[in-house]
């Protein structure tokens, strides 16, 4: 086979995914919007911090057409006359319920006469050019992720809707064996590669990659629980200023909150917590999830420890001190299967902490990826040399504003979407999103006098 054909034949391989990646996220988006609800449900705004379904059906076309269509195959524009009714930045979300959306039904249409074009298209896209927008597909890549984060967004919105459930409950695999590992992992000092500058799915904050020196410190092997949590509510967690920051404790006393988004207690005393329109006894063994920030920290300095920054967690999570390389994924190449991590809403929620070691990092942590998107430390900017690509509105816009960084992806997150070095940011007081958190602390301490 000549260097030519190979280029040829692996284009042609990578030309047979990207439709296929398109077609995946399309279902999956319909199946939260047109296949879930009615019409009523679609246009109606279920909280000010989410947009009407809709908006985000028809959102994920026009994003699709404006950077597949037009940009990628220089094609005519369908509907440049609803841009400013999807540009995420000129429509804050509580505002998106009194514009003229596209109807459910006209939304389908649209995207699906987008999806038509672009498919067209695509046979003649040079993937394999310098082009960074084209080589290695990359754009398409950025659209096939946009599409998924929105349907982890859909999914936010589905957890704070009311009425009774809309999305089919898949059943819950076998319990796995109860942990009995150690609760803590070692990450020994020393220098490792942070982010990336290879990776063809990877965004322009991830990039581009950097040499980061770490003193060792300790990481806890399981995101923390919601049995581990509920000590510190029973402890009084939520009433004492000293576990709380000073920004955090002004949040808890303004918010009233007295445990994370959705728990409730039955007049029996037995705690219960709210999931995607069900009621159901409170998982003691899952990860706890929809905690902010704020919330994250205060238990962490309970316990006697701290977060983790993110430098530390991606280190945990990819650095192979026996090769001194940086893994794509915690448990190396491969890319994410059923036995590694609970990704893609196989199921609607996460799973037992200490689940998946063939999932493991090299540190010996597990669940890294998937079940909740992680709390670090550090606040959202990016590394040295970063250059936005290919337009400041998705990362650069953001950096030294009030966002604190996420790693890890939840459930929800599609694998396409997540790998080590993937970087979610978000306000500190946000709750309706699927995060959670794991703990550090530094070696040779015992990270600060809590109560654990």
């Amino acid at each position: 086979m000549t260097a030519n054909t190979g280029d040829r034949a692996a284009a042609e391989e990578l030309r047979t995914r990207i439709a296929a990646e398109l077609d995946s996220g399309r279902a999956r988006s319909v199946g939260l919007t047109l296949e879930a609800l009615d019409e009523a449900e679609l246009v109606t705004q279920h909280s000010p911090l989410m947009s009407p379904l809709v908006w985000d059906l028809a959102h994920v076309g026009n994003y699709e057409e404006q950077w597949l269509l037009r940009t990628a195959a220089g094609g005519a524009a369908l509907r440049p006359d609803i841009d400013v009714l999807y540009d995420a930045f000129e429509n804050p979300r509580a505002e998106r319920v009194s514009l003229p959306l596209l109807s459910p039904r006209e939304a389908e249409d649209y995207n699906a006469r987008v999806r038509d074009r672009v498919l067209d298209s695509l046979d003649r896209a040079a993937l394999d050019s310098d082009d960074p927008l084209l080589g290695s597909g990359f754009v398409y890549h950025m659209v096939i992720q946009h599409e998924h984060q929105h349907d982890e967004t859909m999914l936010a919105t589905h957890q704070l809707r009311r009425g009774d459930p809309a999305l089919q409950d898949p059943p819950a695999p076998p319990a796995p064996p109860a942990f009995t590992g150690p609760g803590e992992v070692l990450v020994e000092a020393g220098p490792f590669t942070m982010g990336t500058t290879a990776d063809p799915w990877a965004y322009d904050n991830e990039r581009p990659a950097h040499t980061v020196d770490l003193p060792p410190f300790w990481i806890d092997t399981r995101a923390v629980t919601n049995g581990r949590y509920l000590e510190f509510v029973a402890d009084g967690g939520y009433d004492d200023p000293r576990w709380w920051s000073e920004r955090g404790w002004d949040w808890r006393t303004r918010s009233g909150k007295r445990t994370p988004a959705f728990w409730d207690r039955d007049g029996a005393g037995t705690w219960l917590r709210h999931r995607l329109g069900r009621v159901e006894p409170l998982p003691m063994d899952e990860p706890v999830q929809h905690v902010s920030f704020h919330e994250a920290e205060a238990y962490a300095r309970w316990a006697g420890k701290r977060l983790p920054t993110e430098a530390e967690w991606e280190k945990a999570a990819r650095f192979d001190a026996a090769t001194g390389e940086s893994r794509r994924f915690p448990w190396g190449a491969e890319e994410p299967g059923a036995g590694h991590a609970n990704l893609g809403q196989r199921l609607l929620r996460p799973t037992p902490a200490g689940t998946y070691p063939a999932g493991a990092a090299p540190c010996g942590a597990l669940q890294m990826l998937g079940d909740v998107w992680e709390w670090t430390s550090s606040d959202f900017t990016g590394y040295p040399g970063f250059t936005a690509f290919p337009y400041r509105e998705y990362s650069e816009v953001f950096f030294d504003g009030d966002y604190k960084v996420l790693r890890g992806g939840s459930w929800a997150t599609h694998p396409t979407a997540v790998r080590a070095t993937f970087r979610n940011w978000d306000h500190p007081v946000r709750r309706q999103i699927f995060s959670g958190f794991r703990c550090a602390r530094d070696a040779g301490g015992d990270g600060g006098g809590g109560r654990r």
